[in-house]
């Protein structure tokens, strides 16, 4: 299965190896980072759930029915937060990690399960419309209802 970021809804930017994503129509704003910064990545270039597996797997040690677990999880926060979206058209995918185990000899770093932080404190800030809820104040003072 392929996903797709929900813009408008959605935008993000990759600093320094965090991913901030904010949610402009909730007003709620989220960090990604190590593993989930990965997928983010991943998901950006629209690649399917188990490339995804496989490329994590070739990448980090630990059991491939983990890693799919944990991406698993992942995506699913991603799907319930309105922040992705299954791609349309997309078929069900048979392919999955059976040819990329092993650690080639290779020392992989330990696989660290993918987390969604989600932050609620700028909301209301973040869902202030700058172009039609203002005032003469100016942006970011919310247009007060009913005060003359």
């Amino acid at each position: 299965m392929k996903f797709k970021i929900n813009t408008p809804n959605i935008v993000h930017e990759l600093i320094d190896g965090e991913v901030i994503i904010v949610n402009l129509k909730q007003g709620d704003y989220y960090s990604l980072l190590h593993t989930s910064a990965e997928i983010w990545t991943e998901i950006e270039r629209e690649q399917s759930s188990a490339q995804i597996v496989a490329q994590l797997i070739q990448n980090y040690q630990e059991e491939p029915e983990i890693i799919a677990q944990g991406v698993q999880l992942f995506i699913d926060q991603l799907i319930e937060e309105g922040i992705i979206t299954e791609l349309a058209g997309d078929i069900l995918e048979n392919e999955m990690f059976s040819h990329t185990s092993g650690n080639n000899g290779i020392d992989k770093p330990p696989f660290e399960m993918p987390k969604l932080s989600k932050y609620t404190d700028m909301e209301d800030l973040l869902a202030l419309d700058p172009i039609h809820e203002v005032d003469e104040m100016g942006w970011p003072n919310a247009k007060l209802e009913g005060i003359f």
